[in-house]
């Protein structure tokens, strides 16, 4: 997506002080690493290992990643690839709790939905 196709929404207007504009890639961003800190989870589906995204640039962390504002509401859809072993049910109600308080708290916009899918599932390499 170009720079200037990019979506932005107003999170705060104050008359004295200016206006402050988000990118929906930067909800996106937030997203998806508050996503990748949970246990439980391997990492977002169609996308590179969390260690390479600090060489490659934080752009590549949104894959996996839609995001839709509508009048400051926001609805997340996530794609994931989880671990082996762990319970599907606990694992995605921590993502979906860790990803509305991260939004929230950072961008002060209100969370809606927040849906997940989960495109696999990794196998320990030691078994």
């Amino acid at each position: 997506m170009a720079k200037d196709e990019r979506k932005s929404y107003t999170i705060q207007s104050d008359n004295s002080m200016g206006e402050v504009q988000i990118a929906d890639e930067v909800v996106a961003i937030i997203a998806a690493l508050a996503a990748t800190e949970v246990e439980g989870v391997e990492s977002m589906a169609g996308n590179i290992t969390n260690g390479l995204v600090s060489r490659l640039g934080m752009k590549n962390l949104s894959k996996g990643v839609k995001v839709d504002v509508l009048e400051g509401v926001v609805t997340v859809s996530l794609a994931l690839i989880l671990k082996y072993n762990y319970s599907i049910v606990e694992v995605t109600g921590k993502i979906q709790e860790k990803v509305k308080a991260a939004i929230e708290n950072m961008t002060g916009l209100e969370v809606a939905d927040i849906n997940i899918r989960v495109a696999g599932v990794e196998m320990d390499a030691q078994r």
